[in-house]
């Protein structure tokens, strides 16, 4: 406390520890050359020392060193070693190796795919209260991929992620509601959830279905949609 960051030193002294073989050090190290703070970025070596930090067990670096195999980073591109490394994090209960695990088995990446061990995996990041396992999960339930199709456990998910701002888990919320799936039937809240999923800018699709739900329903009912909508932002979208 009270010194300054010097990336520089800090580089020194974690390549003191690192080579001693401290784990956290090695993994600190990998991080350094993956960003370029304090050297000049160099994947290759990132690799190297995020790989004997989880050579030691260390759930992070096993979490990133599977990252650098699934991009190519430094090493050729392997998904299954990719695969490997997140499973190792992942038992370790790494919630975005876990996250991670589940969208590879989802589309088969380096993996035959399997929807019910994508949902295992998103489902143990969603209860640690990853965002994007949430929505996927909010969709696998929704679709019945992998497990029965259940709305109401879609909207469970959705309304988690929409709580984190997910756009995405907004904007199904949005078709929940219009559909009447896992809930009542209600133009106001598929209107207010359409809207705020517009805002965020980040899915065309909200205002088109917001637009069209508004034709069918009352001046009073838009107004009311509107309102519920700028109180779930104030709220930081929390029990809308």
């Amino acid at each position: 406390q009270g010194v300054p960051e010097d990336n520089k030193t800090a580089v020194k002294w974690y390549t003191l520890a690192a080579k001693q073989g401290h784990a956290s050090a090695q993994y600190l190290l990998g991080g350094m050359y993956d960003n370029g703070q304090g050297v000049s970025q160099n994947d290759k070596t990132a690799v190297k020392w995020y790989a004997l930090a989880a050579e030691q067990g260390l759930a992070n670096a096993q979490y990133l060193l599977g990252g650098m195999y699934e991009s190519g980073a430094g090493v050729p591109q392997d998904n299954k070693t990719a695969v490997k490394w997140y499973t190792l994090a992942a038992k370790q209960g790494h919630a975005s190796a876990q996250y991670n695990l589940g969208f590879i088995y989802d589309n088969g990446q380096g993996v035959p795919e399997d929807n019910k061990t994508a949902v295992k995996w998103y489902t143990l990041a969603a209860e640690q209260g990853h965002a994007n396992a949430q929505y996927n999960l909010g969709w696998m339930y929704r679709k019945g991929k992998g497990v029965p199709q259940d709305y109401k456990t879609a909207v469970k998910w959705f309304r988690l992620a929409a709580e984190h701002g997910n756009a995405e888990s907004q904007y199904n919320l949005g078709f929940m509601y219009y559909e009447g799936q896992g809930v009542i039937e209600d133009n106001v809240y598929a209107h207010m959830w359409w809207n705020i999923a517009a805002s965020s800018g980040k899915n065309k699709s909200a205002s088109k279905n917001r637009d069209i739900v508004a034709e069918i329903m009352t001046p009073a009912q838009i107004a009311e949609a509107q309102k519920l909508a700028r109180e779930c932002v104030r709220k930081k979208f929390k029990g809308c």
